[in-house]
């Protein structure tokens, strides 16, 4: 897979309307990755240092809980996966598994910290970005909620 560049990441709906100096700096910190079936993406609790961007495939996101998992959302292509490498303790909230094969774009989370620590416009923009996907994620657990009561 050839790495991304900032014209790949415009393309791409989470980062649509990105200043062109943040893409090349996102380009910067990306590669991508191709994921076998039944791969474990991440685990709750473990260090949070990155993110993808789903091009291709789809990946359960789940609760683990007293053994038992609980499928909270499914990301597909030209979702995102991750938000947790923003918010201290940087550790991820839920486990995530590939339900086929995957191909995404994967960040260096840590960097792009930096980056936003650098650059309010980056750290705003990115916020603004992840913000949807958080709201998402809270809406899909909520329903979840709401299945496991009827």
């Amino acid at each position: 897979m050839e790495p991304p560049t900032a014209f790949t990441l415009s393309e791409q709906p989470f980062l649509k309307g990105m200043e062109w100096r943040h893409l090349e700096a996102m380009a910067f910190c990306a590669m991508g990755v191709q994921l076998e079936p039944g791969a474990h993406i991440f685990r709750v609790n473990e260090p949070a240092n990155r993110f993808y961007l789903i091009l291709s495939g789809r990946v359960s996101l789940e609760n683990v809980h007293n053994g038992k998992v609980t499928p909270v959302q499914i990301v597909e292509a030209g979702d995102v996966l991750g938000w947790s490498w923003l918010f201290p303790p940087h550790e991820w909230r839920f486990d995530a598994r590939t339900l086929g094969p995957v191909e995404a774009i994967f960040f260096y989370g840590t960097r792009l910290r930096e980056l936003a620590d650098e650059d309010p416009a980056f750290c705003c923009a990115m916020m603004r970005r992840m913000s949807n996907v958080i709201l998402k994620r809270l809406q899909a657990t909520r329903q979840q909620l709401v299945d496991a009561l009827q």
